[in-house]
Order: C-alpha cells, then structure tokens, then sequence
C-alpha cells in the first residue's frame, strides 16, 4: 500500500517561489577567476575549433578550484536530498570567450560528478536550440524544436542548464517537486497512482543500440530502499504506442497520466534563466518543463542554452528497472547513452 511522502524535496510551486534565498547564489569574483584560471587551461589544451579537449577535464581533480569545489560540496546535498534544485547566477557569458565558457562549464560539471553522453553522437555537452524541427517526428527530441516541452525528467542523475541567450518572448523554466504529484495522487486517488507504479512503454525515439527493442518499460514511480524516484516523459510514453509489441495504453493508465500532467502544471513554478545562469535540477525528485517561445530573427541573438547530463557520487540507490535507460544503475557511472561505444565530445557547436 502506497504511503504519503515527507521530507525536503515535497513543496508546492507558489511557496518555493517566494523562498530564492533556498536556492538563488550569485557566484563571487574569487570563484569566477578561479574557474576561468582552469578554463583557460583547457581552452589551451583544445587544438580544434570544433570541440574542446576533454583530456584536462577528465582529471579536474589536480586543478586548484578550493572556491568552486566548497560551493559545490555546500549545495550537493541539498539538490540531492533537499528541495532538489539549485541556481548559480552571475557566469559573465558576455564578456568570456565562447570556449572559455563551455570550458568553464564543463569543469564545473566534472567537479560535480561524472559527465554522460546525451545523444549516440557522444555529445557531454548539449546545445538546447531551436533546428527548425517539430516533435511529430518521432526521431526528434523536443529541445530541438520551440515547442514546450511538457514535464519531463532526463536520464541522469543531475541535469545542469547554462544559459547563453534568452528568447525574444517565453522559454521559461518550470520546476515541481516528483513527490508533491505522488502525494497528491495518492489522496485524490490512489487506483491511478497504482498504475504509476508499474511499468509503461517509453519510446527510444531511433536511439536505439543493434539488436535492442525500440522502447524499453519503466513506471512512472519507483520506490526503491526508501527512495521515491521518478521518471517521465508523457510524449515518448505516448509515442511508443506506435510500435506494435508495446504494450497498450488502457483507458485507466491514460486516467492516470492525464491526472499526472493536470497535477503538475498546477503544482510548478516557473523562473526566467538570465545569460549567465546555470540551473542543476536533481531528475529522480524533480521534474522540469520548459515553455514554448517565439525566438530572435538575427542567428547571434536567438535562445541558446548548454545542458550536461552528471552522474554524481554519493548519489541514491536506483532499482535495476532504471538500467533499460540509464545503462546502470552503478552510483557515480549511471546514464546517459554511454552503452553506444561512441568516443565522448563536447562539441562548441550545434
């Protein structure tokens, strides 16, 4: 029998809005020269104008980051067992290069943890722009279009956002707590929230590795050595419906999802990421979202964000279920799409 959730990481959208203090830090010009030190260092090692060199950043470990690395020691825990998210402000992406930028930001990402790759092209780091595609594709994922996203979780353990440019109108971000809806769920009826328990058809969307099904099952909702985590994405939960071996959607699981959907574009709150914002979002207690937005003319101006997918130490139990997409459910080596065999990148552009 399912039971009601407490701890940090349950909150409702209008409180957490109004508590920045929880979660907003500006980062201080002794840790912005600290990072550039080291950014400057792996913009020097990179010898293509494609991508940067991955070799120094692989051993992060010997560079001197005392400042970067007791923030981010500050706020593990509270993104990984507390309200599950954090925002820094102030990386001045204006003023530094384009590759001391991602250099920067990809340092910080492997101070945190292990980067995965996003895609079976190997990127660690993902460059979340508008191509001009729509999601009625089914080989396309969503942050490739201007489309809202819809609440989702990504398949890692920690997703961490940079933002370059902000679009002419919309793009925000919206965050709710996993737990809240579970609750919710659960006290207004839990015959659904059964269904969420168990395990429903997501579509690979042509990520697909040789000789794989073109979905694999995952419930909505795991619970797991007294962890609840979740894992959503409706589209692909809807698109997987075209392969023939997937298993159906009954009326009462669409009951279900629809409940889950309606309970958490109730339950978020948006913020508007600022050029300069990096945003890190802790996937199994949170789902985040993303508005649809009308974008700049001029291709230097338009809505440009970078996305690492992190594997963090220290992190929670997963249940084997969790291997079909994050490869593991090993702490510190889960996620991602490195079971392809691709060499990692971190390409500069799209």
């Amino acid at each position: 029998m399912s039971k009601t959730r407490c701890d940090s990481s349950i909150w409702y959208g209008d409180d957490m809005a109004e508590q920045q203090s929880q979660w907003l830090f500006t980062l201080s010009d002794a840790e912005l020269d600290e990072l550039l030190q080291v950014a400057d260092q792996v913009v020097a090692s990179s010898k293509s104008e494609k991508f940067l060199s991955l070799d120094l950043i692989e051993n992060v470990d010997k560079f001197h980051l005392p400042l970067i690395k007791a923030k981010i020691a500050k706020f593990t825990d509270q993104l990984q067992n507390g309200i599950g998210f954090v925002l820094w402000r102030g990386i001045p992406v204006e003023k530094w290069s384009r590759m001391q930028t991602f250099a920067a930001f990809l340092v910080i990402g492997k101070c945190m943890g292990n980067l995965r790759q996003q895609n079976v092209k190997g990127h660690v780091l993902g460059h979340v722009r508008d191509l001009g595609l729509s999601s009625t594709d089914p080989k396309i994922r969503v942050y490739q279009t201007n489309e809202r996203q819809t609440f989702h979780t990504d398949s890692c353990d920690v997703v961490a956002l940079l933002c370059l440019k902000k679009a002419k109108s919309g793009g925000l971000s919206s965050l709710v707590s996993s737990g809240t809806i579970y609750n919710e769920m659960l006290k207004i009826n839990p015959e659904l929230l059964e269904h969420l328990l168990q395990p429903l058809a997501f579509d690979k969307r042509g990520e697909v590795a040789e000789g794989d099904l073109p979905f694999y099952m995952m419930p909505v909702f795991s619970e797991h050595d007294g962890f609840l985590s979740a894992f959503y994405q409706r589209q692909y939960i809807d698109s997987a419906q075209r392969f023939p071996d997937a298993p159906r959607l009954t009326d009462s699981k669409i009951a279900a999802l629809d409940l889950f959907d309606d309970l958490a574009n109730k339950l978020n709150f948006e913020m508007e990421l600022q050029p300069g914002d990096v945003q890190f979002v802790h996937n199994h207690s949170l789902l985040h979202d993303r508005t649809a937005f009308t974008d700049w003319d001029e291709p230097e101006r338009k809505r440009h964000l970078l996305r690492m997918w992190i594997a963090t130490p220290n992190a929670r139990p997963l249940p084997s279920v969790f291997s079909q997409r994050f490869g593991s459910v090993t702490v510190g080596f889960r996620g991602g799409l490195d079971n392809f065999g691709i060499t990692a990148v971190a390409p500069l552009y799209v």
